[in-house]
């Protein structure tokens, strides 16, 4: 049997458990690409890459280069360009791509959640809700849009530091990597007698136990929904995702 040759857009714990099912595979080639956002990231199973593509075309002729059989986006689902150019890259290459992301928090009858699509609204949504101790769990990339708010001391929680750190009045940096759980979530807000969060839908596990605390305490979450994504054929779980590269590539 003709060996394959799968690149996994990674980055995810997904990817990582993905990696995992499939690296040492003898009919599989499998290359993980990480986005090099983060110092000294953890390795996948497997062949990595490191780095961007030269968006769509650069993608495109990389698929072709490497004779690339099959494509899973398992990127952030807050990673949107990425899977845009994945999807555009993939059509131009005629290499098939499945997207592979985990489902979406969803708001529960006790929840306080406030809806916004981008952080020029949760900022506005801050401002209105009067609150003055906030954590701030959006990821070191996306800080800069809160740090011009007055009289709000923020709790900064982030894997690594940002670089640069915008100009917070009143803050703490909080460098920490999930998975958190219900526990430490309840200590981190009493502790810090956090009275509102600021995060992006990010689904999973790792980090939903600050959901689960803030409802217990009546706390507003504003909750960034996630941006819009191709339609290509979707997996919610690792499993899944193997099932449709055996279909795919027959291994």
């Amino acid at each position: 049997m003709k060996r394959k040759t799968v690149l996994l857009l990674g980055g995810t714990t997904e990817a990582y458990d993905l990696a995992e099912r499939l690296a040492g595979r003898d009919h599989i080639r499998l290359i993980s690409s990480l986005a090099g956002r983060t110092e000294n990231p953890r390795l996948p199973a497997g062949e990595t890459r490191i780095g961007g593509f030269g968006g769509v075309d650069g993608l495109a002729g990389y698929l072709r280069d490497e004779g690339i059989d099959a494509v899973i986006d398992a990127t952030h689902p807050f990673a949107a360009t990425m899977g845009w150019h994945a999807a555009a890259a993939c059509v131009q290459a005629a290499v098939p791509l499945l997207r592979l992301e985990r489902p979406a928090w969803s708001v529960g009858p006790d929840d306080h959640w406030v809806l916004v699509d981008d952080w020029d609204q949760a900022v506005t949504q801050l401002r209105q809700l009067g609150r003055r101790r906030v954590l701030l769990a959006v990821g070191r990339q996306d800080l800069a849009p809160f740090s011009a708010i007055d009289g709000i001391w923020f709790l900064l929680r982030a894997v690594t530091r940002p670089e640069p750190l915008p100009a917070f009045a009143a803050y703490e940096l909080l460098l920490e990597r999930g998975p958190f759980d219900l526990a430490h979530e309840r200590a981190l807000l009493a502790g810090r007698r956090i009275d509102a969060i600021v995060c992006k839908n990010s689904g999973g596990d790792a980090t939903a136990a600050k959901l689960e605390a803030a409802r217990e305490l009546g706390m507003p979450v504003i909750m960034r929904r996630r941006p819009e994504r191709p339609g290509v054929e979707t997996a919610a779980d690792p499993s899944a995702a193997v099932d449709w590269l055996r279909a795919q590539v027959r291994f």
